[in-house]
């Protein structure tokens, strides 16, 4: 029975005297070793040997992308405007040796600064700048706490706004000033609407006086060809043998058509004082288209010489 309660104490001191000695450190891990009080090294990934009693784990430190949670804070814009703004910041552990001795807190330092760099800079911007420079916020928080925290063997990758957050006031005086630009926009839709549609009409009056003025020369030039084919068509009949005859029964015959129409539509008419003698109204309508005649082939000569 002694021999076996010999034997646990002494596989139970083996045991810690191997935790003690041998340290296997995991991927992305870096644990920092003092001895005798003082930094010795610095073990990362793989299998080390310490020297029991005189060598001690004092930091662990993970090497992966973690991230720090920004609580909400008031911060104060160029304009007077209180806002609650949060945020998240990314950051890597790229020196443990300066991340276990150069702050107490690293975390604790790390989400200060933050707050206080960004508090500084919502501080530079109005209220509408603000919402409208979110990226440029974010790469100049990032850039100065980054810097600041160099000294800490940390690298600040990003800054990120998760929120923010103006009074109740200012987000009622927003939602009306969004209202006024919504009507404001229907409005000028509706103007541009109502202009386009005079303008179509303007368009389509004026195409439609193009098109009744096109008709009306086109109408006109058909009924100029019409009687200058006509009156072509007559000149030849009557240089024709048998055309001067066929002109005075056409003027006898328009002769009694005039009185017939005079004595059908009215009760008084105005007759010359030959009238009643037909044959003499012709002959003197036959003399006056004989000298017309004459004039017109005198002319034709002339022209042709």
């Amino acid at each position: 029975m002694e021999n076996i309660i010999s034997l646990a104490v002494l596989i139970f001191f083996l045991a810690v005297v191997l935790r003690s000695i041998v340290r296997v450190v995991p991927q992305n891990k870096a644990l920092i070793v003092e001895r005798l009080g003082k930094y010795h090294t610095t073990l990362e990934a793989g299998f080390h040997l310490l020297f029991p009693v005189i060598d001690k784990v004092a930091y662990r430190h993970s090497l992966k992308e973690y991230a720090i949670d920004v609580p909400s804070q008031q911060a104060i814009t160029k304009d007077n405007v209180a806002l609650a703004i949060d945020g998240v910041l990314y950051l890597r552990i790229m020196d443990p040796k300066a991340a276990s001795y150069g702050v107490e807190n690293l975390q604790f330092a790390i989400m200060q600064l933050a707050q206080t760099t960004m508090r500084a800079e919502i501080g530079k911007l109005s209220l509408d700048e603000t919402f409208e420079s979110r990226d440029n916020i974010n790469a100049i928080v990032t850039e100065e706490i980054d810097e600041a925290s160099e000294v800490w063997g940390t690298k600040v990758l990003r800054y990120e706004i998760k929120d923010i957050s103006p009074p109740a006031s200012i987000l009622e005086e927003m939602e009306k000033q969004m209202g006024a630009e919504r009507e404001r926009r229907v409005a000028v839709t509706t103007s541009e609407g109502y202009r386009q549609a005079q303008i179509n009409q303007a368009d389509g009056d004026k195409q439609a006086q193009i098109l009744r003025a096109e008709g009306t020369a086109q109408s006109l030039l058909i009924e100029a060809k019409a009687r200058a084919e006509a009156i072509a068509t007559i000149a030849i009949a009557i240089q024709a043998e048998g055309g001067t005859a066929a002109v005075a029964q056409q003027l006898a015959e328009q002769y009694v058509s005039a009185f017939e129409k005079l004595a059908r539509e009215g009760t008084v008419a105005l007759l010359p004082a030959d009238g009643g003698d037909v044959a003499s109204m012709v002959a003197k309508a036959f003399t006056a288209f004989e000298k017309l005649k004459g004039q017109v082939d005198q002319a034709d000569k002339i022209e042709i010489a």
